[in-house]
């Protein structure tokens, strides 16, 4: 298993920069940001753009590719995360063209993942989302399988803030929910970016999930969760996480590393693990999100051999 990390919170710097500082400090492996070049972040870690999907060609690729090479760096997915449901047709249908393009470039790139939400709309009840999604998504499922690449759904409800209140913007969250998105969906290529950290606060096991979803994950992500008792004393679990649940680097929160490893190692996930950093007490400086990384990078390194 490759230790690596989600470029999204470098996105001051260019790919190349990242680069050269993740091949100095021991990282093996990159989650590339893949957000329209220009469109700004509508949210933290979001709006990075560490590869322009609509201008890259065979020769962009292949310059991406020996510049990697050149730093012993492969790259694990690429990453984009909008909500690929939203109710505004016109985003959505914005949204789901981007999907194409960053889908395109994997195969430019011979990269087999792309890591995305599914999305939701937060206003309708959850078989109106699954419809919903059983209209959005076949196609973009098959238009990935047609070019070799897999769609790996992180399972991050998408409820952090009021905006995002009341059922989230990713309907891709419990073990009940994705088995009925591969009953609708039951294409080998689609499966999850499994996340533990967003199972924490929801008292799914994470360790199961990982035995069960075994066949599903084509990627994992590592972060943290710390639930902030006084918190929840004071918001209840009806509030959904609304605060207490605060996203922390590796080794920062709850989750068992060592567990969740395991787990992966049992099933035989062989593939990378990709830290995301979140951690707010490690941000506001390209100085304190590389330490926040550094951090992650100690607590993971250990078991992974």
């Amino acid at each position: 298993m490759k230790l690596g990390f989600f470029t999204a919170a470098l996105g001051q710097l260019s790919l190349e920069q990242v680069a050269d500082w993740a091949a100095a400090n021991g990282f093996e492996a990159l989650e590339v940001a893949c957000w329209p070049s220009g469109a700004g972040s509508a949210r933290r870690y979001a709006g990075v753009c560490h590869i322009d999907v609509e201008t890259l060609d065979d020769v962009g690729a292949e310059r991406i590719r020996s510049m990697l090479a050149a730093r012993d760096l492969s790259i694990s997915s690429l990453g984009f995360y909008p909500n690929h449901l939203d109710p505004n047709p016109e985003t959505r249908a914005a949204v789901n063209a981007h999907l194409k393009k960053v889908i395109d470039a994997a195969q430019k790139l011979g990269i087999g993942v792309v890591g995305t939400f599914v999305g939701r709309d937060k206003t309708k009840s959850l078989p109106e989302n699954l419809q919903l999604f059983s209209q959005v998504w076949p196609e973009l499922v098959s238009y990935a399988g047609e070019r070799g690449i897999k769609i790996a759904i992180e399972n991050c409800p998408m409820i952090f803030s009021y905006d995002e209140w009341p059922g989230g913007t990713n309907l891709a969250s419990t073990p009940a929910i994705w088995r009925e998105m591969f009953r609708i969906i039951p294409d080998a290529n689609f499966g999850l970016n499994l996340d533990p950290s967003h199972l924490v606060w929801q008292m799914i096991d994470y360790e199961r999930c990982v035995y069960d979803f075994k066949d599903r994950i084509f990627h994992a992500h590592a972060k943290d969760m710390e639930i902030r008792r006084d918190g929840l004393y004071e918001n209840g679990v009806l509030s959904l996480g609304m605060g207490w649940q605060v996203p922390r680097l590796p080794g920062l929160g709850e989750v068992r590393w060592d567990r969740f490893i395991a787990a992966l190692y049992a099933v035989g996930y062989n593939d990378v693990l990709s830290i995301e950093h979140e951690d707010r007490k490690f941000e506001g400086s390209e100085e304190l999100v590389k330490r926040g990384f550094l951090i992650a990078r100690n607590v993971l390194k250990p078991y992974l051999v």
